[in-house]
């Protein structure tokens, strides 16, 4: 075998395990953000890797980039943890992020294309005109706009520190969900007419008016005090 084809084949392997790598992240960050994994449950590597039909080594790369996106910790010994978010520190993140995501989101105005306003709006209205109501589809729908404002807004500081306050909202478990789901949309939505139109203030005061809708909902229906 030659030289060249020694240095092929090497590089064909260290791709299949990137690639691995990168599709055991997506599976336990799935599992993790639709409730499968919930906060304070303890990973037992040799048990995930058999459930996801792999070996430890990629599990573990997959672990340690979600240890550093703030959805696992090091638990003891050496096994990881989902981190658990109490309503006090669900509001903390919802308060920071009250006073940063509307000038994200005047940032993205002039960045979002057309078609993913388009894409993001229908999912809501999908949503909406749903006969039976699942989780999964509202999540869905609430990351595409906030990711849509992250990815837009231009500024690379500020968008790593909203998908880490995102991450916080997401691992807090609100049980009752459900009622969330027509203000949501419904602000959402004003969100979008409002990036539509180029309007600076009133996108700004459609994410302010959506973000104090959740605090208010956690103060109401949780009996969270601050």
């Amino acid at each position: 075998m030659t030289d060249t084809s020694v240095a092929s084949n090497v590089k064909i392997a260290t791709r299949g395990q990137h690639n691995l790598a990168s599709l055991t992240y997506k599976a336990v960050s799935d599992m993790i953000r639709h409730r499968r994994l919930k906060g304070g449950h303890v990973i037992v590597e040799a048990k995930l890797a058999e459930t996801l039909g792999i070996s430890r080594t990629p599990l573990r790369e997959a672990l340690q980039r979600l240890e550093g996106e703030g959805l696992v910790r090091k638990g003891d010994g050496r096994n990881y943890v989902v981190r658990r978010v109490d309503i006090g520190e669900y509001l903390q993140s919802l308060r920071l992020r009250l006073l940063i995501e509307p000038e994200a989101a005047a940032l993205a105005i002039r960045n979002i294309p057309r078609r993913r306003l388009i894409e993001v709006r229908r999912e809501i209205h999908d949503l909406l005109d749903a006969t039976a109501y699942h989780t999964d589809a509202h999540w869905f729908s609430d990351d595409n706009l906030h990711n849509m404002i992250i990815d837009y807004c231009g500024n690379a500081v500020m968008a790593e520190v909203l998908r880490e306050l995102r991450a916080t909202t997401r691992l807090f478990e609100i049980d009752r969900l459900k009622d969330r789901l027509k203000p949501d949309s419904t602000e959402h939505l004003v969100i979008i007419e409002a990036i539509e139109r180029g309007d600076l203030d009133a996108t700004r005061a459609a994410v302010a008016t959506h973000i104090e809708s959740l605090i208010s909902f956690t103060r109401d229906y949780l009996g969270a005090g601050e």
